[in-house]
């Protein structure tokens, strides 16, 4: 018995690195699609550094959303009894995010794994134990959220695209303007990342330093120290680097480099959020092995497991990521840097606001939320609405079909697990 459970584990930890690469494949070019599309960065920079900042964010950061995955959509109460019943439907749907991904990796299509996700434990619940088996209100709450991220990132990017327009591009002295507003920039940057990262790290930090240093330093002391002498020095590197620049548009060219910086939050804080969309089911499976039992309310994943998402979502990116980076960053609307990070800082902006509010949101929408509200400012002539087509019926499509593929995969497993 104990076996066959290590074989089924094995098993399932190929199932899962199958869809982490479909999700490095698919989904990481929400991270660098801009930055690709405007030439902030070249497709290899982008894959090397989106590589590191996503194994770094699914490590560090992936466990919460892989907890929430693994214990709601479905009623954990009502599989106590016939525990390899969900062991059989978190299966199938590791085979039905993997198929669908890859399906809509190979047609360029940057879809949402988390619909995927989602859709396919709705299916293999209902067929298992009926509609009851699914909490509705919890899908309505995300359904919500998935039709307010693109309009939210959109009006941001729009709105911040506008205010640097007038400020800075408009005026008569448009290198002036941007001395200016470097450190506004600066700070607005890193405040965004640092509000999601910071208080992780420093609330450990603030305990270990009064325990082992008896010094009573409140953790948002040191997050505002920390962010603070952070954006103090990337005014004074993007002063330096303005002064010195030898290309002729020094404004793109800064903007360049803060498009980059945000490409790493994005793809940061993608890793930290999205792993759990691969992981989850094999964090359940490696519970329900390891206790007997199915897990109620919080799971703590292991490291091994972490870090098995993360490898897949690096090997994906390496790989396949090159298609769905094209469609993004180049198939919208043509980017310059400037805008191209306005529409990434808009999406960090609106992940957070989710976070906050505990919605398991699309970064995909968010983005091209953002590059649509972009193109809609810039000019609404310039948006490619047949790539927007294409897209949005990919997003319409994923939950029903990863559904009916999942229940379908689980009714074959169910007659052939007999």
């Amino acid at each position: 018995m104990v076996y066959f459970m290590e074989l089924q584990t094995a098993i399932v930890a190929l199932l899962v690195f199958y869809v982490a690469w479909n999700l490095g494949a698919n989904d990481v070019a929400n991270a660098m699609g801009t930055s690709v599309g405007s030439g902030a960065i070249t497709l290899k920079q982008a894959i090397i550094i989106a590589g590191v900042l996503e194994f770094l964010g699914a490590v560090l950061f992936g466990q919460e959303v892989t907890s929430t995955l693994g214990t709601k959509i479905a009623n954990p109460a009502l599989f106590v009894t016939t525990p390899q019943t969900l062991v059989m439907g978190m299966i199938a749907v590791l085979l039905t995010a993997g198929i669908w991904l890859q399906i809509a990796t190979a047609r360029g299509l940057p879809v949402s794994s988390s619909h995927a996700i989602v859709g396919a434990i709705a299916g293999f619940s209902w067929v298992a134990l009926g509609i009851e088996a699914i909490d509705w209100s919890s899908i309505g709450l995300i359904t919500i959220g998935w039709i307010l991220t693109p309009i939210i990132s959109g009006a941001i990017a729009a709105g911040f695209y506008s205010l640097i327009q007038h400020w800075i591009f408009n005026q008569p002295q448009p290198l002036s303007q941007l001395q200016e507003w470097i450190p506004w920039l600066s700070t607005l940057l890193l405040s965004v990342f640092g509000i999601i990262v910071l208080p992780t790290i420093t609330q450990p930090l603030s305990q270990f330093l009064l325990t082992e240093g008896k010094l009573n330093i409140p953790p948002h002391d040191i997050t505002l120290f920390i962010g603070g002498m952070a954006a103090i020095s990337l005014t004074l590197i993007s002063w330096r680097q303005l002064a010195n620049s030898q290309i002729d548009n020094k404004i793109q060219g800064l903007f360049a480099k803060f498009q980059v910086l945000s490409a790493c939050f994005v793809a940061f804080a993608h890793g930290s959020n999205d792993v759990g969309n691969a992981i989850a089911p094999l964090a359940v499976i490696s519970y329900i092995n390891q206790q007997g039992k199915v897990p109620s309310d919080q799971l703590t994943i292991p490291l091994w497991i972490l870090v098995l998402g993360a490898m897949g979502i690096v090997a994906g990116l390496a790989v396949w990521g090159k298609k769905v980076i094209a469609t993004i960053g180049e198939n919208i609307i043509s980017l310059e840097p400037s805008n191209g990070f306005c529409a990434e800082l808009a999406t960090a902006i609106t992940i957070l606001i989710a976070s906050r509010l505990g919605l398991p949101v699309s970064t995909s929408h968010a983005l091209v939320g953002g590059v649509v509200g972009i193109g809609l400012v810039q000019n609404i002539k310039s948006i490619k609405f047949a790539t927007i087509q294409n897209i949005a019926a990919a997003w319409l499509i994923t939950v029903p079909i990863s559904a009916a593929l999942s229940a379908t995969i689980f009714t074959l497993m169910a007659i052939f697990w007999q």
